[in-house]
């Protein structure tokens, strides 16, 4: 019982002498290009995107840009398959290859920066997909430090598990047993 009595008090003492900050001080930021608010119609979206991505990202603008669908959560997990997803949370969206299509999971809204970050992040896999990637995992660093600087500049940072993506990126053989 005393082990108990000093595990509670000393989780007390933490909790009182690490106070969180309230969501208010957070800072953001005007948003410097906030042209993509009113884009109209996704194809006006993907080419204000791919604006920002072809003066930051060093992978060509394609073309034809992908074609862009909302589906449900089932429907892209459907497609996504077996392939692995290193972050936690629901699918939120993913690129077809084969087909250059994009699948923006619902529900998604063009007027919501996380939303459209999502989409940008797509749009990467879209430029990447023109170049030979021995483990297609490794793509997914640079898509989500391009993601991550597109909400830097607006005040906000990607909601990324940031350990699993550099572990997964790196394409390290797991679970590997002598024959």
């Amino acid at each position: 019982m005393p082990r108990i009595r000093l595990a509670v008090a000393l989780a007390t003492a933490l909790v009182l002498c690490c106070p969180t900050h309230p969501a208010a001080e957070v800072e953001t930021r005007p948003d410097p290009a906030a042209r993509w608010r009113s884009a109209g119609t996704m194809q006006a979206l993907v080419s204000i995107l791919d604006d920002w991505l072809d003066a930051h990202s060093k992978w060509d603008r394609r073309t034809p840009a992908p074609r862009v669908r909302l589906v449900s959560q089932s429907e892209a997990a459907a497609r996504r398959g077996t392939a692995s997803h290193i972050q936690p949370g629901r699918l939120r969206g993913l690129y077809d290859g084969a087909r250059q299509e994009i699948l923006l999971v619902e529900p998604w809204d063009p007027g919501n920066a996380r939303d459209v970050s999502t989409l940008l992040h797509e749009l990467v896999h879209h430029r990447q997909a023109a170049h030979d990637w021995n483990c297609p995992a490794a793509q997914e660093r640079p898509a989500y430090r391009l993601q991550d600087a597109w909400l830097a500049e607006r005040g906000m940072q990607a909601d990324v598990n940031w350990l699993a993506v550099i572990l997964d990126s790196g394409c390290t053989l797991r679970n590997v047993h002598p024959d």
